[in-house]
Order: C-alpha cells, then structure tokens, then sequence
C-alpha cells in the first residue's frame, strides 16, 4: 500500500490533500500553521504541526514513505523541504511544487533534488490537470499577488444597502486579506434595514462600517465585491482605481481592476470566496462560516435556485464550521409593522395580467419590505411573476421575483428600465432604481396623485416589457 508525506498545506497542497485523501493508502501532512492542521483534522486528515524544514520532523518511524509531496506557498521554504526530503527518504518518489515568488536559485536547488518540479500554475499530480483548466491555481496565484502589493489598507466595499451575500463576500475577503498580512475594513453606503440582515450582523457581531457619501476616507487600495464597479449601486466616485472585484453578477459595461473574478453562472458570491478560502488552505472561524453559509443560503434561496455544484460544494465545507443555532435566530426575527403594512397594501393593489402580478405600494419607509413583499406575493396561487415598486427619498425602488417562468427578470427590468436608472439582476430575482424626477413632467390629470403617475408609468413600461420579452 502507498504510503504518501505532504510537507506544506498551502494553496496548491490543500487541494492535493483533498485527492489524496480519497485514494487508497496511508497520508499524512506535515504544516507549521496549526489553523491548516486543526482544519485539516477536522476533515478527518492525519495531520501534525512541525517544521517542514527540519530533518527530525519530517522522518516517520513507523512505516517508510513511498512519495512525499512539497506542497507549500513559498518557495524557499519548499527548497528547503525538498532538500530535507531528499536526505531523509533517498528512495522515494520526490514532487516538488516550487510555490510562489521563487528565485533561479530556488528552482535550481529544487531540480537538484526533485524527482518531478512543478511551477505555480502547472498540474500538481493527476487531480490538478482539472485546476489548471478551470483557470483556479491562476486566480489563487493572482489574487494573492495582488493584495500582496498593497502598501497599506484595504478598502472592502460591498453595493449600497447590502444583502448577506455582498457582507459575507466582504468578510470573507477581509480574511484573506489578514492571511497575506494586509489590513482591511469592510464598507458600505446606505443602510443594512432589512430584519433578517440586521440579525446577520449584529448577532455575529460582523465589523462593517457604515460610510457616509461625504465623509472622508483613505484606503490604499480598494476591494469591490458583489458588484463590479465604482459609481453604480455604490457611491463612490465613478472614476475610483480598483484593486480587486469579486463578483456573480453580469458587468453591464467593462470592468477595470488590478484583479477581477465575476462569475455569472454562480448561485453568489460567498461561494467563489470559499473556493479562494479553501485553495489557500485558510481556516475560518465560526462566525466567518456561518456568514458565508448564510450568503449563499440567501441568494440560492436555500440551495433551489440558479445553483452550481459550487455552491453545495461551499455549502458542504461550511456546515461543520457554522453555528446552525445562529441561523436559526437569524432566520426568525420579529417583523416590523412597517413590513406588515407594505406586504397587505401589495394585496390589496394588485394588478395581473395572466401569471404576471404587480403591485405600487406607494410611499414606503423601508426600501427591504419590497422584497419580503414581492417574496410573498410569488406565493399566491397561479403567480408566476412579482413586481413590486414604491418610493422614498427622491428614489423609486423595484424589486420583482418569479418561479417557473420563462422570463429573464434580469433583462426584462433593463429593457424597460435601464435608461431611466440602474436595472438588472437574475433571472428569477431582480430589482431598479429610478430617480422620481424623471415623473415631474409626466402628463395628466390635475388631480393624480404622485403615487398614480408612478404607477401608470411604471407598471406599463413593465407589463410592455414583459409581452416584447
């Protein structure tokens, strides 16, 4: 039976680790960091905390060693470890990965003693020709080169108003950041009103900055996640320099950035920090767990909609770490008459046109209750489709959802709305934002009111849309 020795658990090592674990064979890792090696024990891995570098560490008594893998993040550390490797098991089969910012002399010393060498980016064993396709060691690669080149603060922002995905994705980066050394602090615009998102935040205790549009700031470099570009569902200054963009969303214009990683097809953004999280070997503490797994429960509407196997696979590598009691709390908060009285107005002035239902509720206090609104208006019977509007503060807020429809929402609310303000999302969720300027020189009665003229405007653009869609 083969007998396998990781030294090092870094990016690459920990997806090793992952395949070797489920071949037959003995494997044991070897890592200084005891966060990788608790986290590694939890997934049922032998694993001891040691110095990869050193001779007596690394020799086993018990059994001889037919492969040992290198496997860490810097490559003179796996120079090191190769070249004790190298002395301890003379017969075994030796693969070294080089790791990141390697010198010529690393890669020299490492082609003296290595049996097979691998730069970052290349296959590491069999199970690695399917990372490199998918483009992952790159990103892994790249995105660590980027925060290292930040001389200072990071500046995580999430869009205004965020959901728990944006504020999961945020302090998901936040831990990456800390792992390469830099300093961070996760940002907002807007206000996070929503009472299950208030629970999200206050009973983990998540350190998020609310910013005011004029308040001073000074971040070295500046983070974007859940949304792709500064100016457009945030406030910041459309012409803010970007480091790093994370995203699920679809761009609608180029996005500029040091870094960038959108992926459209992915049920949210949470998910593609875990797959960062786990490709650097990162542990994560309960609460960052329960946060990731909240954000992905939120925007896969609890794993049934526009899911990958991504996000099961996220999903599955948080639960351990998550406090499920916490989510329940989360999930359960008491509702505001506020919420109440939106929801009973959206019934009472309902407007359908087959399976398609749509509802002004005027004047709101609470932009969040149109969503909790459009949710429980997709629940009565023959619905299909829910589009919920009103408005505050000089602003008509949207918001629509549907199931077991046809209808691209997304694209549905940019034709009818994208050159009146911003509009777009999913195909079963989405939502708009339109200045209520735009309805000062529509025409009519004397008498209609405000809220009349939205609505006659409004859900006629979107019916319009949705018979041409």
């Amino acid at each position: 039976m083969v007998s396998r020795l990781v030294l090092g658990c870094g990016t690459t090592g920990h997806a090793v680790v992952d395949t070797l674990a489920d071949r037959r064979g003995d494997l044991f890792v070897l890592d200084g960091d005891e966060s990788r090696v608790e986290s590694l024990r939890n997934e049922k891995v032998a694993a001891e905390v040691g110095d990869v570098t050193d001779r007596a560490a690394i020799e086993r008594d018990d059994q001889p060693v037919d492969v040992v893998v290198v496997a860490g993040d810097v490559a003179d550390r796996n120079r090191l470890a190769a070249t004790a490797a190298r002395d301890v098991y003379p017969d075994a089969e030796l693969v070294v990965y080089v790791g990141f910012d390697a010198t010529s002399d690393d890669h020299r010393a490492i082609e003296r003693v290595a049996d097979r060498v691998i730069d970052p980016g290349e296959a590491l064993l069999d199970h690695a020709e399917e990372v490199t396709a998918s483009g992952a060691s790159e990103r892994l690669q790249s995105l660590r080169e980027t925060l290292q080149r930040v001389d200072g603060e990071l500046g995580v922002f999430m869009h205004d108003n965020p959901d728990p995905d944006a504020i999961a994705a945020a302090v998901g980066l936040q831990r990456i950041a800390e792992d390469v050394g830099v300093d961070s602090e996760a940002c907002y615009f807007g206000e996070i009103s929503h009472q299950e998102n208030r629970a999200f935040v206050n009973l983990l205790d998540l350190d998020v900055r609310n910013v005011a549009p004029d308040e001073d700031f000074e971040f070295d470099a500046i983070a974007l996640v859940d949304h792709s570009g500064p100016g457009v569902n945030d406030q910041l200054d459309p012409e803010t320099e970007v480091a790093i963009v994370v995203d699920h969303h679809p761009p609608k214009t180029e996005v500029d950035a040091e870094f960038v990683d959108i992926r459209p097809e992915t049920g949210a953004t949470a998910t593609i920090l875990v797959e960062y999280l786990r490709g650097y070997g990162i542990d994560v503490d309960t609460d960052i767990a329960t946060a990731l797994l909240y954000g992905i429960r939120v925007d896969t509407k609890d794993f049934s909609r526009e899911i990958t196997t991504e996000d099961f696979d996220a999903g599955a590598w948080l639960l351990p770490k998550a406090d499920t009691d916490v989510l329940e709390r989360i999930e359960s908060p008491s509702l505001s008459a506020d919420t109440f009285d939106t929801i009973a107005y959206g019934i009472r002035n309902r407007e359908l046109d087959g399976s398609v239902l749509a509802s002004c509720v005027g004047q709101i206090a609470d932009r969040d209750t149109l969503a909790q609104t459009a949710d429980r208006l997709l629940t009565m019977r023959g619905v299909t489709v829910t589009f919920v509007y009103g408005y505050t503060d000089g602003t008509i807020y949207i918001s629509a959802r549907s199931r077991g429809s046809d209808l691209n929402l997304g694209g549905v609310l940019r034709s009818a709305f994208g050159e009146l303000g911003s509009a777009g999302g999913h195909a079963d969720m989405a939502g708009a934002q339109l200045p209520l300027g735009l309805f000062d020189d529509v025409g009519g009665d004397a008498e209609a009111t405000l809220t009349e003229m939205v609505e006659d405007v409004v859900a006629t653009r979107f019916f319009e849309a949705v018979r041409s869609g």
